[in-house]
């Protein structure tokens, strides 16, 4: 039995990685296979525990502090769901993952990227996802899209100059590794964003 795909999708708050990965699951089922939806922070019940005392936070939460609850977040999410599920050749589509912890916690947190990359892959047993697709966008769109989807959470209320260092983090990081990444516009219609991710999930697909 071949190993399930592990795609995972990253980005900023409103940037539409929700709606993206519903359309990658859905169409890697027309492709005949099984497929898991998942999400970091809060994947597992412990995991869901950890994101409400990291995004309820009314506090300060110490910086390493932060970056180690999610940790022991993907920890458990990694080796209880998505490698079992990867395992019996089922696809993962999963909405963010290290990357997001390397540029929160990297950039927005003044925590060194490289630190929180190891200590992240260490935490997820050297997991690599298949294809990370970034949804690119705009601080300032960025900033309307999630206040029209209502209240923000403690991350999401950051200021402007946080998700303008966050946009940049997310693209030095996606240099580095071209090969793993899909940097997409996501200011654009969401049919086409759609289909360039289809595009691409489609070789990879088929590449196996």
């Amino acid at each position: 039995m071949s190993r399930g795909l592990f795609i995972t999708l990253e980005g900023g708050d409103g940037a539409g990685k929700t709606t993206q990965a519903s359309h990658i699951a859905g169409y890697l089922l027309e492709l005949g296979g099984e497929v898991l939806r998942t999400r970091e922070p809060g994947g597992t019940d412990v995991g869901a525990e950890i994101r409400a005392i990291v995004l309820g936070s009314k506090g300060f939460l110490e910086p390493r502090a932060e970056a180690l609850l999610f940790a022991a977040d993907r920890a458990q999410h990694i080796s209880t769901l998505v490698e079992p599920a990867l395992a019996t050749g089922t696809h993962v589509v999963q909405d963010r993952y290290f990357d997001s912890s390397v540029a929160y916690q990297g950039a927005g947190r003044a925590l060194d990227p490289e630190l929180i990359r190891g200590l992240s892959l260490w935490a997820a047993g050297d997991l690599i996802p298949d294809l990370t697709v970034l949804l690119d966008l705009e601080p300032e769109l960025a900033a309307a899209r999630a206040a029209a989807d209502g209240k923000p959470d403690r991350i999401e209320g950051e200021a402007h100059e946080f998700r303008v260092e966050l946009r940049q983090e997310f693209l030095n990081i996606a240099a580095r590794e071209p090969q793993r990444f899909l940097i997409v516009d996501a200011s654009l219609p969401e049919f086409d964003i759609k289909q360039i991710i289809f595009n691409r999930v489609h070789r990879l697909v088929h590449a196996r």
